[in-house]
């Protein structure tokens, strides 16, 4: 027997980097970069599990087949952090590594899901994971569901629903589970089947001061303004003041006030209508249209 007949064969090899060209993950990725400004630690955990998922489908195109991943997650933190956002994103990344179907983001709040009377739940409840089947289902406010103060209370009625498909069916249908943190702590005590069904627990940080004023210029940007120097100043004055009074939403905050600034400018040119209006100024936010704001009188509630 000559050499070449005793040479080992070659070993099948895999290129990774082509692969994950081909998932589609990339540009989901990017677009998950671009539209959230800062939470480097939520966008890194989205990366490591889409790795795990490129990895194990590779795995299976080698016969390393596995138990399928359990793919449930609890996404914690304040309003406004960009929870549901990073939802839709996932389900894309789910979708094109084909762990669900279809896609989709079905996002829904108690009152989606739990009646208000003997026999209306389940219905309730099972119309939600029929819309949701494929993709992915977003409940926000998850704690809610469960009452114990209440005995009567028909969530325990969606939340053994829940459980079942979630164990059954979960190559089928992702489920997130969001809200406050302190909060979704006692309800995964309380209801210990969740903790063990879900295997993702990401925390969304608050946003630093200047994460939210790169969120407003993106914002504003987004909508053909801009600030003027005088209101750039203004912003970054009015940012940490608003968020040291109550209700503050991260960037659902910063929204609601540059809508309300978007307001003032409108009226305040409209007051000065004998002006012929140039491009600029249409474009232009001032700093009177941000400091009109009633948070810099210090008030309770949110302008």
């Amino acid at each position: 027997m000559n050499d070449a007949a005793r040479e080992t064969p070659a070993e099948p090899t895999v290129s990774l980097a082509e692969e994950y060209a081909a998932s589609g993950v990339g540009p989901v990725l990017k677009q998950l970069d671009d539209e959230l400004v800062g939470l480097k630690p939520v966008k890194t955990r989205i990366r490591e599990i889409a790795a795990l998922l490129l990895v194990d489908r590779v795995r299976q195109k080698f016969g390393l087949t596995s138990e399928a991943p359990t793919l449930h997650m609890s996404f914690t933190g304040n309003p406004g952090a960009g929870k549901t956002t990073v939802a839709t994103r996932m389900a894309q990344i789910l979708h094109k590594l084909g762990y669900v179907r279809r896609g989709h983001l079905v996002a829904v709040t108690r009152d989606d899901l739990v009646g208000q009377y003997i026999g209306h739940t389940a219905p309730k409840t099972k119309e939600v994971l029929k819309k949701a089947m494929g993709g992915v289902l977003f409940i926000d406010e998850a704690y809610y569901l469960y009452r114990q103060e209440n005995e009567r209370d028909y969530g325990q009625e969606a939340i053994e629903i829940l459980l079942q498909v979630m164990e059954n069916n979960r190559d089928d249908l992702v489920v997130i589970l969001a809200g406050y943190s302190d909060k979704m702590d006692r309800f995964f005590r309380s209801n210990p089947g969740f903790r063990s069904r879900v295997a993702h627990h990401i925390d969304f940080p608050d946003y630093s001061d200047a994460d939210l004023f790169a969120i407003g210029e993106k914002m504003l940007a987004g909508l053909n303004y801009k600030l003027s120097d005088d209101a750039r100043q203004a912003l970054a004055d009015y940012i940490p003041i608003r968020r040291a009074q109550p209700l503050f939403a991260n960037a659902r905050s910063m929204r609601n006030a540059l809508d309300r600034a978007r307001l003032r400018q409108a009226n305040r040119l409209f007051a000065e209508c004998e002006q012929d209006l140039t491009l600029e100024r249409l474009a232009t936010i001032s700093a009177e249209d941000i400091r009109a704001s009633r948070v810099f009188e210090r008030r309770e509630g949110p302008s």
